[in-house]
C-alpha cells in the first residue's frame, strides 16, 4: 500500500459542527469568503490563525501591569478565530481543498496555538500555572478524541453538547472583559483561585467528563461493529 493510499477517502468524512453560535458564525464565514481578496490563501489564513496566539500571548503577559492589556488578548481571539475558522471555509469556497496537506498543518498547528494560549493564560496573573496545564491537558485529550473518531469513523466532529472552539474563544472574551473591572477570589485551603482558575476547572471538568463518556460510548460501538464483521465471515 502506498503512502496515500490509506488516507484517498479522507475528503469523504463528514464535518459535524452543531455549534451554540453556528446560525451566527455560518453566515458571517460565508460572507467573509465572498468578499476575501484574491491574494488570500487557506495557508495565510491558518499563519494568521497561529499569529492571533501569539498576539493573545504578549496580551496576558502584559495584564502583568495593567488589566487593560486583556483587550490585547481578546483581539487575538479575534484573529485566531478568523484565521482558524476561515482557512478551510475559503478553500472550500474557491474549491481548491488539499484534503491531505490541509488536515495535517491545520491541526498541528492548532495544537501549538492552543499550547500558546494556554502559557499566556498561566503568564497572566488572573490564571493558576498548574490550573492552566491542567486543562490544557484535557484540551488535548479533546483534540484526540476528535481526531481518533475522524480516523475510525470518518466523522470530523468538533462540537459536545453545542460548543466547539468558537464558544470557548467566546467565553475565555468574556471572561477577559469581567477581569478587566473585577477579579473575584475564591479561598480555600489548597490556595485561592481567581474567576479565572474557576471558568478553567469547570471547562476542564467538563470536557474530561465528555472525554469519558465518547470514551466508553464509542469503545462499545467499534468493538460491536467490529465484533459483528467478524461473525459474518
Amino acid at each position: 500500500m502506498s503512502q496515500t493510499e490509506g488516507l484517498k477517502d479522507i475528503r469523504k468524512h463528514k464535518r459535524v459542527k452543531d455549534m451554540l453560535l453556528g446560525a451566527l458564525e455560518r453566515p458571517a464565514l460565508k460572507w467573509l469568503c465572498e468578499h476575501s481578496p484574491a491574494w488570500l490563501t487557506p495557508d495565510m489564513l491558518t499563519t494568521i490563525g497561529l499569529l492571533g496566539g501569539a498576539i493573545s500571548f504578549v496580551g496576558y503577559l502584559l495584564s502583568n501591569q495593567h488589566p487593560a492589556y486583556l483587550l490585547i488578548a481578546s483581539f487575538g481571539l479575534l484573529v485566531n478565530w478568523y484565521g482558524d475558522s476561515m482557512d478551510g471555509s475559503l478553500a472550500r469556497y474557491r474549491k481548491i481543498e488539499r484534503p491531505r496537506y490541509g488536515f495535517f498543518v491545520d491541526h498541528t498547528l492548532d495544537a501549538l496555538a492552543q499550547l500558546i494560549f494556554f502559557l499566556g493564560f498561566a503568564i497572566s496573573p488572573y490564571a493558576r500555572f498548574d490550573v492552566a496545564m491542567v486543562t490544557l491537558v484535557v484540551y488535548y485529550l479533546m483534540d484526540i478524541l476528535v481526531l481518533a473518531r475522524n480516523s475510525v469513523q470518518g466523522e470530523f466532529k468538533i462540537t459536545y453538547g453545542k460548543i466547539g472552539p468558537t464558544e470557548v474563544r467566546t467565553l475565555v472574551v468574556l471572561v477577559n472583559t469581567i477581569l478587566m473591572f473585577w477579579n473575584p477570589v475564591l479561598k480555600l485551603d489548597l490556595g485561592d483561585f481567581g474567576l479565572f482558575d474557576l471558568v478553567l476547572i469547570t471547562v476542564g471538568v467538563s470536557f474530561f467528563w465528555v472525554y469519558v463518556a465518547e470514551l466508553v460510548r464509542l469503545s462499545k460501538l467499534l468493538r460491536d461493529l467490529d465484533e459483528g464483521k467478524q461473525a459474518e465471515k
